[in-house]
């Protein structure tokens, strides 16, 4: 198997970045409980042209983090662990699994309590801390549980975004809909028609995230979207790669340390035990911490009994319950 020096510079910004997520993650949570309190946590939700400040950095920067994430899928959809279909299948059978499971487990607990309504929330896994925890320990982990992990978070994002957008969003602005994925169409006919310049793909893609937003449905998916339009070409030296290449170190060293500054200012101050001991706290509880890793081994085992589905390369069963475990690291999708 042949692993990229893309790939490699993907992974190794990411381990470096993702001690500083850790950090900024603790360094926010001792900011909002110890020193600055209240103050803190009211700073991110200032008003900022129509949108909080924390608002803008979940919908508008974490976007290109979805473009990056979605640029290193296509990478490996063409030339990598995905380029064959029982291999790409495997993945997103995991998600729905990792969905599924958590969703019951839910319900089942929570079944007729004022909570029940709350099933989305354990179905999400938080893509960019989930990859952050699995690079940590990239010296142990096989190049092609990470490329799993990878399309099983994305597959479970979109997922989560479409659950928001039918149950749990209002209505639904489809002229603006229509609109983002019009432009996605013509984006992705641009790459068949072999337009391999870079800036009509970028100035395409911020018309279709202020559609999206704009749309009621989550803004990031233009993220994904956008980095499926850009055509691969070749792969090394193509505007993908270019790109992909651009972004890792603005991604890993400002996007998400800021991100994790922004979504982890989180004051327990006058919290009891009582209101959080409660039939929703256990419903997400056991979700994640167990509905998340049953759902995607026993979808995994299944999607390789139906479909004969093969784990990727250097990956055995042991690897995908613990790659379950880490996609139960449920935030930014959940707090949505």
């Amino acid at each position: 198997m042949k692993i990229t020096s893309l790939f490699k510079d993907f992974i190794h910004s990411e381990r470096s970045g993702g001690y500083l997520l850790i950090a900024c993650t603790i360094v926010s949570l001792l900011l909002s409980n110890l020193w600055l309190g209240e103050s803190y946590v009211q700073w991110w939700q200032q008003e900022l042209g129509g949108m909080t400040i924390a608002h803008w950095i979940n919908d508008g920067l974490m976007t290109i983090f979805f473009l990056l994430v979605g640029l290193e899928l296509e990478r490996e959809l063409f030339i990598g662990e995905l380029s064959d279909v029982k291999n790409a299948i495997l993945p997103v059978t995991a998600a729905a699994g990792g969905m599924i499971v958590p969703a019951l487990l839910f319900v089942v607990i929570n079944e007729g309590s004022i909570y029940q309504r709350g099933y989305g929330i354990p179905m999400a896994t938080d893509i960019a801390f989930s990859l952050t925890i699995l690079t940590l320990f990239s010296s142990k982990v096989p190049h092609g549980l990470r490329v799993f992990l990878t399309a099983l978070a994305i597959a479970d994002d979109l997922g989560a975004i479409v659950i928001i957008a039918l149950f749990y969003s209002g209505e639904i602005a489809w002229w603006y809909l229509m609109a983002a994925l019009g432009l996605f169409f013509v984006m992705y006919l641009m790459g068949r028609w072999k337009v391999y310049v870079l800036w009509p793909y970028l100035v395409g893609g911020i018309a279709m995230w202020y559609c999206m937003h704009h749309s009621g449905v989550h803004a990031t998916i233009a993220g994904v979207l956008l980095a499926f339009a850009i055509p691969f070409g070749k792969g090394d030296g193509g505007i993908s790669h270019v790109l992909q290449h651009k972004l890792h170190l603005p991604v890993a060293f400002f996007i998400l340390p800021v991100f994790a500054l922004a979504n982890t200012c989180i004051s327990l101050d006058g919290i009891e035990m009582s209101d959080v001991m409660n039939t929703g706290f256990w419903g997400v509880m056991v979700g994640l911490v167990l509905g998340k890793p049953l759902g995607i081994v026993l979808f995994s085992l299944l999607a390789m009994w139906l479909f004969k589905c093969q784990y990727p390369s250097r990956v055995n069963l042991r690897h995908i319950i613990g790659a379950g475990i880490v996609a139960g690291i449920g935030f930014t999708m959940s707090v949505f």
